[in-house]
């Protein structure tokens, strides 16, 4: 039964609130995390199923793994898995309430990403050995991860039949599975397509055929790949920064809002459900952004002419 409504709740996540796998598999993590809570000798609530539980219960499973030093990010996320589950526990009948609701959530602090300075980026691309069998490929995986803000994943899963250079665009297959097109640059063309013609060469296997970014067997690269990569090409261009794929769509979107991009278009391009996510690559040029508002609000307008 418990497993049940684990799988249950993760078709759920999918289907209905339509979230990431990366998300569903955190929540879904989460709650398996209660799930042994509930049958350990550490639970003293004397409940042993999620049905039962209560928010005291609840509370001393939060406190069981808030004593393993958990980030007040990591205990935000715990908190938000359990509000969902039980949110979905409700909807589904299996409990009257969810006693989730009145769980205390840690103040965070605003995240402020690692941005990459222009001059850092152009570093680590001319730092690439060319000479080497993998070297156009990693300068076009990172073109791309600059040019246009992609998420790792959607980089690995992009495809061939995704590029429409001629147009100036590329095709993304996002959170949820929908789909956005995004304004690629002629460098990240040029090398992609330099990339291409090496790649044409290469024993691919049949089921990457339209794979874009392959590994030396002729199969996708995995996340965990590109990391690495990323890890290498930085080191060797010298960058002291903690940086990882996603710190290129960090500096893609700061140095967009930076050179004035209107908000709006900067979350369509990095596929952001609200604009409060998209909000915090303000933190570089809030001034301008808010002067960028101000002047397009028709009531901001009345009043300078009050």
């Amino acid at each position: 039964m418990r497993n049940n409504l684990v799988t249950d709740f993760s078709t759920y996540l999918r289907l209905e609130r339509s979230l990431s796998q990366n998300t569903i598999d955190a929540y879904c993590s989460d709650i398996k995390k209660l799930e042994r809570f509930l049958e350990s000798s550490s639970n003293e609530s004397g409940v042993n199923n999620f049905e039962r539980a209560t928010s005291d219960t609840l509370n001393l499973f939060i406190t069981s793994l808030f004593g393993r030093n958990l980030s007040k990010r990591s205990q935000a996320r715990l908190i938000s898995s359990l509000r969902a589950f039980y949110k979905f526990l409700e909807m589904e009948g299996v409990v009257e309430e969810s006693v989730a609701e009145m769980l205390d959530s840690p103040k965070v602090k605003p995240y402020l990403p690692i941005v990459l300075s222009v001059e850092e980026i152009e570093n680590i691309l001319s730092g690439i050995d060319l000479s080497v069998a993998e070297g156009h490929r990693n300068r076009a995986i990172i073109e791309m991860l600059y040019s246009c803000g992609m998420r790792v994943s959607e980089l690995v899963n992009l495809r061939i039949s995704d590029l429409f250079f001629n147009e100036g665009f590329i095709r993304v297959v996002g959170k949820g599975s929908k789909q956005r097109l995004i304004p690629v640059g002629v460098p990240a063309i040029e090398a992609v397509n330099f990339y291409l013609s090496q790649r044409k060469f290469m024993n691919i296997a049949k089921n990457a055929q339209d794979t874009l970014f392959l590994n030396r067997r002729g199969s996708k690269l995995s996340r965990e790949m590109i990391f690495l990569i990323i890890k290498k090409e930085s080191n060797r261009a010298g960058i002291l920064k903690e940086i990882s794929p996603h710190t290129f769509r960090h500096s893609f979107a700061t140095h967009m809002v930076e050179n004035g991009a209107d908000l709006r278009v900067v979350q369509e391009m990095l596929g952001h459900e609200s604009i409060l996510t998209t909000e915090i690559y303000t933190h570089v040029n809030s001034e301008k952004w808010r002067e960028s508002i101000l002047r397009c609000h028709p009531r901001a307008e009345k009043r300078r002419l009050d």
